[in-house]
């Protein structure tokens, strides 16, 4: 499995849930994004680079994301693994679903938190109100969401088809708003591909907490285990 981690997420994030992997006899790699962690600047106190105003820099580092992600997927099956999948939370989801589209030696993905454009989240979500603050008055949702088109999951929907897809939302998310969340399994059902769907009575955050944090990581670990090993795990 390879594990890419929400927005800001530190160096910890999504470690306890490649533990969890693990007792689903699944191998998990966790990868840093761009500008997290051990990868930030000095002058950043936040991984603001990845999404922010600046439309250009943040496709480019969304695509360096992919293109990372990608690498890190081709360096496991030179290690011998031949059954890889991906799993990624929020902006990490958007990330896994673009990787899946473009990577094939990729056989499964769970999405966890989701939406059909990158630029709705960022107009719409509680998290990234000081980014609409700074690009309202400059450029319209119908523009961004133009600009923004190549680094959306919903262009690249015919090109995951085939392969096992979990989507996950949670049903009180300000982050991520219910509303786009739906409207992306809608999209997949109106282009009729294949996909499994788990809704969580939560928020954003709070999927992080107990006991929300325990069905969602159970959720995902049994859909992959499912999907990539031989006896399905435990």
């Amino acid at each position: 499995m390879l594990v890419l981690p929400q927005w800001n997420a530190n160096a910890e994030g999504h470690v306890g849930l490649c533990r969890l992997l693990n007792r689903f006899d699944l191998s998990a790699l966790r990868l840093s994004l761009p500008y997290h962690d051990t990868r930030m600047p000095p002058e950043l106190r936040r991984a603001d680079y990845i999404v922010s105003a600046n439309v250009g820099r943040t496709a480019q580092v969304c695509r360096q994301a992919v293109l990372d992600a990608r690498r890190a997927i081709h360096w496991l099956h030179m290690q011998g693994y031949e059954s890889i999948g991906i799993l990624g939370t929020s902006l990490g989801s958007c990330l896994s679903m673009l990787t899946t589209a473009h990577e094939p030696l990729i056989r499964a993905a769970a999405l966890n938190h989701i939406s059909p454009y990158f630029a709705d989240v960022v107009w719409g979500g509680l998290s990234t109100m000081h980014v609409r603050e700074t690009l309202e008055g400059n450029v319209t949702l119908d523009e961004l969401r133009r600009m923004w088109l190549p680094i959306s999951p919903l262009p690249f929907l015919d090109r995951v088809r085939g392969r096992p897809i979990l989507l996950v939302y949670a049903l009180y998310d300000l982050t991520f708003p219910v509303d786009l969340s739906r409207k992306l399994v809608d999209a997949f059902r109106t282009h009729a591909i294949p996909h499994q769907l788990a809704v969580l009575p939560c928020g954003h955050y709070s999927t992080g907490k107990l006991p929300f944090n325990l069905v969602d990581g159970l959720t995902l670990c049994r859909f992959l285990a499912k999907q990539l090993t031989v006896d399905g795990g435990l």
